[in-house]
Parts: structure tokens; sequence; C-alpha cells
């Protein structure tokens, strides 16, 4: 759907695959600090090698589906780099309680976009997760906030056509490097 829209065919599409780590799956999702840092520190590295090669990171989204949106987060607003946005579907903020003083200086400044389902059993701010319901973490800006009813822990048509315009929006044609 996104690669064949042709207002996005300026786009460089890079869909890495997390590594197998151990975690507790379902309702106790839990990864450990170590292995989410890890795997944000991999992301960064992705993140830098596409910036050396001449992207500019205003032109870098990152984004995900549950802990792909979670590591997203994690590694957008903990990193050095001024993204384009971040694309959060079903996902959560981590390490909520170490989040403020992880913050990067620019994550107030990342635009992201949150897609929820309202009936999602796993990613709700009920389990002490931030979710935008609640108050964004480091006075983000530009935050999309998208709750689809009835929708679970899962996506839906129109959650991905708002997450396309967000992504015309966020890195357009015209602006190309």
């Amino acid at each position: 759907m996104f690669r064949a829209d042709p207002a996005l065919s300026h786009v460089k599409w890079i869909l890495p695959h997390s590594p197998t780590r151990p975690v507790t799956a379902n309702m106790g999702i839990v990864m450990p600090r170590e292995g989410m840092l890890k795997s944000a520190k991999e992301i960064i590295q992705l993140i830098s090698t596409e910036v050396e090669s001449g992207t500019d990171p205003s032109r870098i989204v990152i984004g995900g589906f549950s802990q792909g949106g979670t590591m997203s987060l994690l590694t957008g607003l903990t990193g050095t780099h001024k993204l384009a946005g971040i694309a959060v579907l079903s996902g959560w903020l981590p390490l909520k309680a170490k989040f403020k003083e992880m913050a990067s200086k620019v994550a107030s400044q990342i635009p992201v976009f949150y897609g929820h389902g309202s009936v999602d059993p796993l990613s709700n701010s009920s389990r002490g997760h931030w979710n935008p319901r609640g108050t964004p973490p480091s006075g983000a800006r530009g935050l999309a906030y998208n709750s689809y009813d009835s929708l679970g822990h899962s996506t839906n048509p129109q959650e991905l056509d708002h997450l396309l315009q967000w992504i015309k929006n966020a890195i357009p044609a015209g602006d190309a490097k």
C-alpha cells in the first residue's frame, strides 16, 4: 500500500526485523531494559548509516506496530537526531519511570503519529504505559493521536490511511534529498 503510492516514490523503505530476544508475552509484555537499549542502539546504527550516506535526519521516519512502535518511540525520543517523525501503531512508551531522564534535547521537536485501538488490551494506559490519552512524554509537540473504535491489538484500513497521509506530510516529495 505505501510503496505503491506514487506520492511516496521518493521514499527509501528500510524494514528491518527485530532479532529474537526473550520477552514475557501476552498481557505481561516485558522486555528487559538492557534488551530494549540494545535494540535501540541497533536502530540508531541504521539511522546513522543513512545519515552518513547523505540522508538528512529530517527526512527519516521510524515506526512500527506493537513492540516495533514501542522501540520506535524509545529510539526516536532518546536519540540525538531530529527525525521527520515517529509512527507508533498499538505501541507504548517503555521505561516510563526513567524516560524523562533518557529523553534527548530534540525529543519534543519530533512529530509523533500514534494510532491505537479503543479496545486494545495490550497497549493501554491502565497497564501503566504512556499512551497519548495522558500527558505526552517530555512535552512532545506535533502529536497526532488517532483512536479507532472497536479496534483491538491490530490495525485497520482507516488507521493505515491516516498513517499514509501523515507520512506524506512528514516527508513530502518536494523536499527530497
